[in-house]
């Protein structure tokens, strides 16, 4: 099996969870290396956190050019996105099989989170909604839900009460406030929790923000012990 390559960071010699976070569109595996010691995990479980690579691909909306990212873009607006679905399946087909190596690394699913910002959280929930085992939570940061169909085709009942931190900049003009909203919704409508925060940010994260992820992932890994 062949495995997105990625950048690992462990709190702990012997990690028992993991959590696996998807860059955003033309950034890679080391763009949120740096958040790890701001999350505030001493005293917790030990964490692996797996920053895997998108890989290059042309992306449409940018004219063709090449760059990481995790499927094609056709077209975008402020209230809408026209993608590649079949890149999102393969996306998440790669995720998956990170998710299988922990299993055999030692991890069990249910302590495996999904994380991603922008084009990497798109990701994230695709791959965990749809999981067929399940998982421990899924952190979804300025996102959106690129395809409600793929979703609602495929929605895994053993994930329906999965752990969900959302949150999104009010001032984002990449990924606008109404998309996240949207995917809250839609998400909230299929009977899923949120912890839904927003933030006076553009498409960025804020301290603020990496304060609550950190809050919320500690409570995640000290009510599963």
């Amino acid at each position: 099996m062949e495995y997105l390559p990625a950048i690992e960071v462990s709190t702990a010699a012997t990690p028992e969870f993991a959590v696996i976070w998807m860059h955003g569109l033309g950034a890679d595996g080391s763009d949120f290396e740096a958040i790890v010691p701001e999350l505030g995990l001493f005293g917790c479980p030990g964490v692996r956190f797996i920053f895997p690579h998108a890989p290059q691909i042309p992306v449409t909306c940018n004219g063709g050019y090449v760059m990481p990212a995790w499927y094609d873009i056709i077209s975008l607006d402020s209230t809408s996105r026209s993608v590649d679905e079949a890149g999102i399946i393969q996306s998440r087909a790669a995720i998956r099989n990170l998710v299988a190596r922990e299993n055999q690394r030692g991890i069990p699913s249910r302590r495996i989170f999904l994380a991603g910002f922008s084009q990497g959280g798109a990701i994230a929930y695709a791959a965990a909604l749809t999981h067929p085992e399940r998982l421990a939570g899924i952190i979804a940061l300025s996102t959106y839900i690129p395809s409600e169909r793929l979703l609602l085709d495929e929605l895994s009942e053993v994930n329906r009460a999965i752990p969900i931190f959302a949150a999104h900049g009010s001032e984002d003009d990449v990924v606008s406030l109404e998309l996240g909203i949207r995917a809250r919704d839609f998400l909230i409508g299929q009977g899923y929790r949120l912890d839904w925060h927003t933030y006076a940010m553009p498409h960025s994260v804020c301290t603020e923000e990496v304060a609550a992820i950190g809050n919320w992932l500690q409570n995640e890994l000290n009510s599963a012990t």
